[in-house]
């Protein structure tokens, strides 16, 4: 799988840095947060790229003029290097008013208190319009403290160009097995004479894992936040990557990890060179930008007889969430509420974070998108229509769970370790990472 830039995580210094100081400031209480009668400036960051940058500065104009007082001063970036910023920011009790956050680092942050409690802050914002299982996802400890913006499902890309190229036929993917899966990957290796593969496994990341584990009764942390995944479904997973490198599925090892460093448009979906891949929803839109020479679409997993209902879910695919640390807490929230709230704002973002997670501003949206974005939307709604209860979420020293994946599945595709001994040896050393942040 393919990621709009590489993802650099928190490093363990970074990381050390905030959860060791976050809360050494004294922090307002927000039960007391009232909007000043004065001029305001609030600041706020996000990661993203151009057309993210674009449409988050058309939505800050919008509240400016709802609210004159207040001045909102952005700062934005990529991926790479947020959350290392974040983190010196965090430490010092200088960070931004307002945050856009990532649900790897959300039990983190919330846990050591760098994040204000936005239940102490109803008056100022609004979060009723999202579904209750949505909202869920941004709470720790019962207390919400960070908004979903959007949502996506976690679903198969098909280049339906590529299977029309080398006369394969699409499978019915309302009603495919993993085996129909494994079939059509191998025939689009064979017809394709190595110009391109079947699939590009999903081994490097939690959001797959966990929809795997979830299709077998499993889950990768529990309600108490302790690593609950069974070696044998991690085995399993990374087995299953090595049985489409082996049967020519996929490419090899080699290719797979060059891969895993590129940016989305230089990737094997986007080239043409791949016709299956397991992709977030709200990266969709983003690789149909990038490929206007493709016909894409996106569907649910194979499963198999014996897959329990609810595997899917509906994945925040982004939050806003507010300093605790903010001298305008109530400011803050406000702004949220305008973000999330505001059917102007939801115009201006599109699908670009993902389907907006605020429900009613779904069916508004439809009539303005383009293919793409409705094929994302359809997805989303079918996998919201038939999802279980969203997994628990990631919790306080798992941060790092993403770079732990990606390096054990190199060391199984390279058969430095067999997908027993790294399920093993990962399942420990994520859980002794939990135990420490404690």
């Amino acid at each position: 799988m393919e990621r709009p830039a590489r993802r650099t995580v928190l490093v363990g210094s970074a990381l050390t840095l905030v959860l060791g100081l976050a809360g050494c400031g004294i922090a307002p209480d927000p039960a007391d947060a009232e909007l000043s009668d004065g001029e305001v400036t609030l600041s706020i960051t996000w990661w993203g790229a151009d057309a993210r940058h674009q449409a988050t500065l058309d939505a800050i104009e919008l509240f400016e003029k709802e609210h004159p007082r207040i001045t909102v001063e952005p700062t934005y970036s990529d991926w790479s290097g947020y959350w290392d910023r974040l983190a010196t920011t965090a430490a010092a009790a200088d960070m931004p008013d307002v945050v856009q956050f990532d649900q790897l680092y959300l039990s983190s942050y919330a846990g050591r208190g760098a994040l204000l409690d936005l239940d102490a802050v109803p008056q100022f914002l609004d979060a009723s319009s999202l579904p209750e299982n949505v909202l869920a996802s941004g709470t720790v400890d019962g207390r919400l403290y960070a908004v979903p913006i959007g949502v996506a499902g976690n679903g198969v890309v098909l280049n339906t160009s590529l299977f029309e190229k080398y006369g394969v036929p699409v499978p019915d993917t309302d009603t495919w097995t993993w085996d129909d899966f494994d079939a059509a990957a191998e025939a689009i290796s064979e017809a394709s004479g190595g110009e391109a593969y079947g699939v590009s496994p999903f081994g490097w990341e939690s959001f797959s894992l966990g929809i795997f584990a979830r299709q077998r009764g499993d889950e990768l942390f529990d309600a108490e936040g302790d690593v609950a995944i069974d070696p044998d479904t991690l085995a399993a997973y990374w087995q299953q990557e090595l049985d489409w490198i082996e049967s020519g599925a996929a490419p090899d090892a080699a290719h797979l990890s060059e891969q895993q460093g590129l940016p989305l448009d230089q990737g094997d979906t986007v080239l043409g060179r791949t016709a299956m891949s397991f992709q977030p929803g709200g990266l969709f839109t983003a690789i149909a930008a990038a490929a206007p020479d493709f016909d894409y679409e996106i569907v649910d997993w194979p499963t198999d007889p014996g897959t329990p209902p609810g595997f899917q879910y509906p994945k925040p695919s982004m939050y806003w969430a507010a300093s605790s640390q903010s001298e305008h807490p109530a400011e803050a929230a406000l702004l949220i509420d305008f973000l999330v709230n505001d059917p102007e704002v939801a115009q201006a973002f599109g699908t670009e974070r993902g389907i907006p997670a605020n429900e009613q501003f779904q069916a508004d949206l439809e009539p303005t998108l383009d293919e793409a974005g409705r094929k994302a939307l359809t997805f989303t709604e079918q996998v919201t229509d038939r999802s279980g209860n969203a997994p628990p979420i990631t919790p306080n020293g798992a941060s790092e769970v993403d770079t732990m994946l990606s390096r054990y599945n190199q060391r199984v595709q390279f058969g430095d370790l067999t997908p027993e001994q790294a399920a093993d040896a990962f399942i420990e050393e994520l859980r002794s990472a939990v135990e420490a942040a404690g």
